[in-house]
């Protein structure tokens, strides 16, 4: 199958690169996979581990992805060198494309410098999307999935004139609305229009808008997200439960993130970092059906690299109004937890659109902090869903 990335250079989609290959020629074995645990194992038959990877990206496009991937393994070390060595002749072949930076936020401009745009050649939103396409359709075939894996894009505000329905959107696009469109939008647009499965991996807007719902369900091709749910959010939303299944009360709850890396230097912006907190600090309400004082901060932490540590508290009440607490943190290297669901959630997409699904695939939101139509956001009872789910298609 092909793997389309928006986002390619980045430490995510360049890991979820290097992780397919390292496996497929012996260097590493399947861990940290959902797609690869043994009830899954029929998904093999319509979506095997194996991929060509193709993307867009806006920074040094110039380079590949080997030279890509070896800067980011300068700065954190994030793996065995020596994987990397044996895979540079593989990853010399992969090159991405120019991407666009519409409506990205004052983080992204001023953090991934020098950039490398298809609006710096003064084209119109129309001729962006033909590029955009003409990109993906020259790599593209029936067994590919496009997932958008690129920097958090500030939320726009919903306008119904060109957010509501796809005559809208295609119109803003015509009209050259700028202000109307971001580029998350556009890669979700020009994937569900040609009838490729997309996956949005970020808290960015992308295809959730109503507009590109009605694509997708018009043309007949799966999509889901949003933002893939890889370290503080997967303990909260597997936490969570417990307090509600023990009738303990959650009176706070705080979570304080550091991180560096150009993730970190692009989230400490305002703008670009409030869909973000947004996306992680909703979850706890979600689940216990009620909403807590919550606190939830991102902050930039340069030397961590892409090292993220949360530090989390939580106050509850229990038995005789008894007020006690419970700490805990999370530290580990995000490309390594969220490259591998980058795999998970195409194959599970091209398992999808084999069996003939279409619109949002809301049995996907174990992979997602804000999952697309559904409010189930406890992780058991995602991951039964998603059990269910792959059961029922694969025995159709």
């Amino acid at each position: 199958m092909k793997l389309w990335l928006f986002g390619l250079y980045g430490i995510v989609g360049s890991t979820a690169v290097v992780g397919e290959r390292a496996i497929k020629k012996g260097l590493s074995d399947t861990t940290g996979l959902v797609s690869e645990l043994p009830i899954f194992e029929r998904l093999k038959d319509y979506a095997p581990l194996d991929f060509q990877f193709g993307g867009h990206d806006i920074r040094e496009i110039d380079k590949n992805l080997f030279q890509i991937v070896e800067e980011h393994w300068e700065l954190n070390q994030h793996f065995d060198y020596r994987i990397l060595l044996k895979l540079k002749e593989d990853l010399e072949k992969i090159k991405a494309k120019k991407g666009t930076a519409l409506n990205c936020g004052e983080g992204v401009l001023e953090e991934l410098k020098p950039l490398s745009t298809l609006e710096d050649e003064g084209l119109t939103l129309k001729e962006i999307v033909e590029r955009l396409e003409k990109d993906l359709l020259e790599f593209a075939d029936n067994e590919t999935v496009a997932i958008n894996v690129a920097s958090t894009e500030p939320t726009p505000e919903f306008d119904p004139e060109y957010h509501a329905t796809l005559e809208g959107f295609e119109r803003a696009i015509e009209e050259d609305r700028r202000d109307k469109v971001t580029a998350s939008m556009l890669y979700a647009y020009v994937s569900l229009k040609n009838g490729i499965p997309f996956a949005n991996f970020t808290p960015s807007v992308s295809s959730s808008i109503p507009a590109l719902k009605e694509l997708a369900e018009r043309v007949g091709v799966p999509h889901a997200g949003n933002d893939g749910k890889t370290g503080e959010t997967l303990v909260k939303t597997t936490l969570a439960p417990m307090f509600a299944y023990r009738n303990l009360k959650v009176l706070g709850w705080m979570g304080y993130n550091i991180l560096g890396d150009l993730d970190g230097k692009v989230l400490a912006h305002e703008q670009n970092k409030r869909s973000k907190i947004v996306s992680k600090d909703k979850v706890v309400g979600k689940i216990l059906g009620y909403y807590p004082y919550t606190i939830t901060e991102i902050n930039y932490f340069p030397s961590l690299q892409d090292n993220k540590t949360a530090f989390d508290f939580i106050h509850f009440q229990g038995f005789l109004g008894t007020k006690m607490k419970f700490y805990f943190i999370w530290d580990a290297i995000d490309a390594i937890v969220a490259a591998p669901l980058v795999l998970d959630i195409a194959r599970f997409l091209l398992l999808a659109k084999k069996k003939g699904q279409k619109g949002v695939v809301k049995e996907l939101a174990f992979f997602f902090k804000s999952p697309m139509d559904t409010d189930e956001y406890n992780t058991h009872r995602q991951f039964e869903i998603l059990k269910k789910w792959f059961e029922a298609l694969v025995s159709s």
